[in-house]
């Protein structure tokens, strides 16, 4: 049996390399997901993951509630992305768009020209919505947080992360209409 996030999380702030290992591994193909969704770009995400990993090995000692373990490593690969977005207003750079693999559809290149300009459109549409419906959108829609988990994450309460989520998916549903 699979020790829990608390469990893990206790174990890492007592500095735990095993749990460590183990908590990487559990999280950072989600974390790395939310990082490439919000980032567009492969190599920021990846930095981002990092980070996310490096800074949960030195400050896991101070979470108090190691069963949100989970949510804690999505709020620091939020805020780095924040700030990599930040940086990138500075700097003027634009990612190259990237289209992600799709497994079965190498025998079919038409199937994946479609899928790839469906994520581009998805991509574009996210890129449009306000900063903060598309954390929201992705911390629910992605990540499956809950709407709890999600306000304490960005600092707004239940209602808040509702009606965001709700504005959010309503402008993406009308974005993507062509795509039905």
């Amino acid at each position: 049996m699979e020790p829990t996030d608390a469990v893990l999380g206790a174990r890492v702030a007592a500095g735990d390399e095993v749990a460590f290992t183990e908590l990487v591994r559990r999280h950072s193909d989600p974390v790395f997901g939310l990082a490439l969704r919000m980032l567009n770009d492969r190599a920021e995400a990846e930095d981002v993951v990092q980070d996310v990993f490096a800074t949960a090995w030195r400050e896991m000692a101070g979470v108090t509630d190691f069963g949100a373990t989970r949510a804690w490593l999505f709020q620091i690969a939020r805020r780095r992305c924040l700030i990599v977005l930040r940086r990138r207003r500075t700097r003027r750079t634009y990612p190259v768009a990237v289209v992600p693999e799709l497994a079965g559809s190498a025998g079919d290149p038409q199937r994946l020209a479609e899928v790839g300009q469906g994520v581009r459109a998805l991509g574009l549409a996210l890129a449009g919505l306000p900063a903060g419906q598309r954390d929201v959108w992705l911390l629910a829609e992605i990540h499956g947080l809950s709407s709890l988990e999600i306000g304490r994450r960005v600092g707004a309460g239940e209602q808040a992360v509702r009606g965001r989520l709700s504005r959010a998916r309503a402008t993406l549903a009308d974005a993507m209409r062509a795509w039905r």
